[in-house]
């Protein structure tokens, strides 16, 4: 576990090894937050849920940090103004990371000094901490892009974002109605979101066998996708009209050229890549435009769990297995680990959902409201952070994310 926990912390800095000190202040708008505040943040953290109820003798490293450096945890106490946390010049970046090492200091101390029996009470709050932390990796990785971006010499973050190699034609995969199983179940770690496993009712429906494409989204910006209400959810629409949408983020026309800015800088667009950084609304208007749907959580995660299934079963060849998967379901691409991708269903719990005990219940239970389903992860979750069951979240309107689609439609 020490030996996790440590590498989870090293992977954090690793990300912040290309910034400047000046590049750990930023915060371009309310959603996204500094690169120090996250670092001081996943300390927090570990210090308030772990450090202060198990280390016998810890004493905080700064009483003002539980104020700085809380996010939402009102059982926790009072926070500091989420939109204003750019101004926060003290601590500064070395005070931070002399934070963090005092917090992994008492962390080692922590697991070096348990007994088995006390790590079993314990440990689970350190593998949601890590978790957590993993999290943030991925918001560094999304705030940094949005607060570079702002400048408009259009600085390089250093990082290659993938690219499609050549994208395969769009087919459409079948897949069978009936009663399925969705959420996770077993010993495995997962957010109480994603809880407890349960059986839903599914009919017939298609799923693109890909992402859809910065090309075919090309076709629906200059087909005048932007400025056709048709398309739109009304909310979306007026949205598109007041912010004056026109494309997707990050995306800049040059004369006859579209080009987007990249962690590496702005390139030209390749047709060929995967679109992202839509919000719900353009990804659901593209729908429409494509004359599709966005498909459903359940929806998704039953074709994940098929296509996974199938993956497996090429890997094992196993043919005497008998038939259990969609048809075609192998034939899926681009299912994890790329680009978030929308769904339809809104973010509610799961039936008999429960969330954590104390201070933790608030980590996902209160945001049940106002936001959309995402899954399926991006270039840059962290590949042990990824899982089928998974459930992001975000509201109608966040583009920042690593968020794009994949069509559905009903068979």
């Amino acid at each position: 576990m020490l030996e996790a926990y440590l590498d989870v912390r090293r992977a954090t800095e690793r990300l912040c090894e290309p910034l400047e000190p000046d590049d750990y202040m930023l915060q371009a708008m309310p959603d996204v937050s500094p690169t120090k505040w996250h670092l001081g943040h996943v300390s927090w953290f570990f210090e308030t849920f772990v450090l202060r109820r198990y280390l016998n003798g810890y004493r905080p490293v700064d009483d003002a940090y539980q104020f700085i450096f809380n996010s939402y945890y009102n059982a926790v106490g009072p926070q500091y103004y989420r939109p204003a946390r750019g101004l926060l010049s003290r601590p500064t970046v070395a005070q931070v990371y002399s934070y963090r090492a005092r917090v992994d200091k008492a962390m080692q101390e922590l697991l070096e000094r348990a007994r088995p029996d006390e790590l079993a009470e314990v440990g689970s709050l350190i593998w949601i901490g890590m978790h957590h932390e993993q999290q943030h990796q991925e918001l560094i990785v999304t705030d940094i892009k949005y607060n570079l971006w702002t400048n408009p010499l259009r600085p390089a973050y250093g990082a290659v974002e993938p690219r499609s190699i050549s994208p395969s034609e769009l087919r459409w995969i079948e897949f069978d109605g009936g009663v399925y199983t969705v959420g996770h179940a077993g010993d495995s770690f997962a957010f109480d979101n994603e809880c407890p496993a349960h059986q839903v009712y599914l009919r017939p429906f298609r799923l693109a066998s890909r992402l859809v494409t910065n090309g075919e989204f090309r076709e629906f910006v200059e087909a005048g996708g932007y400025q056709d209400w048709r398309f739109w959810l009304a909310d979306g629409w007026n949205l598109v009209q007041k912010a004056g949408w026109q494309a997707p983020l990050y995306w800049e026309r040059r004369g006859e050229q579209w080009w987007v800015y990249t962690m590496n800088g702005m390139a030209p667009l390749r047709d060929e890549d995967f679109v992202c950084h839509l919000s719900y609304y353009e990804a659901d208007a593209y729908a429409r435009w494509a004359g599709a749907r966005l498909p459903t959580e359940q929806e998704w995660e039953v074709a994940a769990r098929l296509w996974h299934q199938a993956m497996v079963d090429a890997r094992t060849c196993d043919a005497a297995r008998p038939e259990r998967t969609a048809r075609g379901a192998g034939a899926l691409e681009q299912m994890v680990g790329l680009v978030w991708q929308w769904t339809r269903s809104p973010y509610v719990p799961y039936p008999g959902f429960r969330p954590w005990p104390d201070g933790l219940g608030e980590y996902n239970g209160k945001f049940m409201v106002n936001q959309m389903v995402l899954r399926g992860a991006s270039w840059a979750t962290p590949p042990s952070h990824v899982r089928l069951t998974y459930r992001n979240f975000f509201p109608h309107d966040a583009r920042w994310q690593f968020s794009g689609l994949r069509l559905a439609q009903d068979a």
